[in-house]
């Protein structure tokens, strides 16, 4: 892009849509539990399971920009790149 962003590559553009797909499923699972009124801890066993799918497809974005975008374009040191990852694993 001329604008200087950087996107994702096929593969990771494929599972991150996929990966999306499936939190959109679970959302509306949620949602139909909600109208059901089921149990409220099984609501929150879901929202949980939702939280861990987006954390993880936050950490799939960030892993690919870290080693696609970054080292390719700015030549970043991988050792930086472990370190950054590092954080963002350990702040999940």
């Amino acid at each position: 892009m001329t604008n200087g962003a950087r996107t994702l590559g096929d593969p990771a553009r494929a599972d991150v849509l996929r990966r999306l797909r499936r939190v959109e499923g679970q959302v509306r699972g949620v949602h139909r539990m909600v109208e059901e009124q089921r149990d409220c801890r099984e609501v929150v066993t879901q929202l949980a399971a939702i939280k861990a799918a987006v954390a993880s497809l936050n950490m799939l974005v960030a892993e690919e920009y870290a080693t696609a975008c970054l080292c390719g374009v700015e030549q970043v040191e991988a050792a930086e790149v472990a370190r950054l990852l590092g954080v963002l694993k350990a702040a999940r």
